[in-house]
């Protein structure tokens, strides 16, 4: 009974906008309304946001269903990123709000002590395309590019997501994966996003995760 009325509230919610959504129309237009498992997790993920929103405060929205990261403030879009592709491990832990504990690193140009004319600061071009970023509880993100180009680049980028699908494999097989052991995402951004991401990043930023029903 319980779950029926968590679904109603959450129907009529997207059937309406709310403040800081209003100009996006539904909170989720790919929702399908018929599916309970679907339903249950747009309502746990708009509860997370609605806290978030609550607060003067940027966080990121992972949209594993429509395939975006969402830049948000208030509620509000701010940027979106389209997701090339993806792989999880441990979907049903990637649940709450995650922080995150320290943003990617700068490619820092050097500086030269002796140069009389002013440098040009850290731009967005400075920021890496490729990075592995932690979070609070214990969840991982690797951030890879869809740019590596040539024969190369695609079998370095293709041995990565093969490995980690045999690890899971192995873990599946040896009796699920070690308690000690984060959920990790894998992420594929095109090169100029990947480093628009990594521009937006402060330290402890907060993070939701939208999961599909299927992984």
């Amino acid at each position: 009974m319980l779950a029926m009325l968590v679904s109603i509230v959450l129907s009529v919610l997207l059937l309406f906008p709310v403040p800081g959504w209003a100009a996006e129309g539904e909170v989720f237009p790919d929702l399908d309304i018929n599916d309970p498992v679907a339903l249950q997790e747009g309502s746990r993920v708009l509860e997370e946001e609605l806290k978030l929103a609550a607060r003067p405060q940027t966080y990121l929205f992972i949209d594993l269903v429509s395939g975006v990261i969402q830049i948000k403030a208030r509620g509000v879009d701010l940027h979106r990123i389209p997701i090339a592709a993806w792989t999880v491990t441990e979907l049903p832990r990637l649940t709450g709000t995650f922080r995150l504990t320290a943003r990617p690193p700068v490619n820092r140009r050097k500086i030269d002590p002796s140069a009389t004319t002013e440098q040009e600061p850290i731009s967005l071009s400075d920021m890496p395309t490729e990075y592995r970023l932690s979070f609070t509880p214990a969840m991982t993100m690797d951030v890879e590019s869809a740019a590596e180009q040539g024969a190369m680049g695609w079998i370095h980028a293709t041995s990565r997501k093969v490995w980690k699908r045999l690890r899971i494999w192995r873990q599946q097989l040896g009796g699920g994966q070690a308690p000690s052991e984060a959920p990790t995402i894998s992420l594929t951004l095109s090169s100029e996003q990947a480093q628009s991401l990594a521009w937006s990043m402060v330290n402890g930023m907060p993070v939701i995760i939208r999961r599909p029903a299927e992984p």
